[in-house]
């Protein structure tokens, strides 16, 4: 299937919210528990408004779309928040639905996002299909770990770090 990749604009708030909610539900429902996915639910027509604005700048904010221009993916990055960070470029983040797992697509976003250049990002622990993704495009855990904020239920992250050229 051929995919279409494009800067999104805030326009696209309602369709990238849909669509990242559906993503969180189909990679996280092993990790997390119903109630949370229904507290996401809930919270989408506030998430599209907050969602306006963070697509409203030149960094990537990436969509893929089908034939059909229903957004099938998604992928951010920018500047570093660590404060620590090992490279200046930072993948925000990387989702395609499940049914586009195996296509390329994924691929195709992470070079849209970052390219070649020497990045970092966050990867939940247990998320062994991302790991591998990741690792597969020369990103290595550089030994540092976080836990995510309560809501998230304190779900533990490692950071992955690509160097220049792999």
């Amino acid at each position: 299937m051929e995919y279409r990749i494009r800067q999104a604009t805030p326009e696209d708030a309602e369709a990238v919210v849909r669509m990242h909610t559906l993503a969180h539900e189909e990679c996280y429902s092993h990790l997390l528990p119903a109630d949370f996915f229904a507290a996401r639910r809930a919270s989408i027509p506030e998430r599209i408004e907050r969602r306006r604005s963070y697509l409203a700048v030149p960094e990537p904010r990436l969509i893929a779309l089908d034939p059909g221009d229903q957004v099938v993916g998604l992928a951010d990055a920018g500047p570093g928040r660590d404060p620590d960070h090992p490279h200046g470029l930072e993948l925000y983040s990387l989702y395609t639905l499940r049914h586009a797992h195996g296509t390329g697509l994924g691929r195709a976003l992470l070079e849209a996002a970052v390219g070649v250049a020497p990045a970092y990002l966050w990867v939940l622990e247990d998320n062994p299909r991302a790991r591998a993704f990741y690792g597969k495009h020369g990103f290595r855990p550089d030994g540092t770990h976080k836990l995510l904020p309560p809501d998230w239920y304190g779900l533990p992250e490692m950071r992955m770090v690509r160097e220049a050229g792999q």
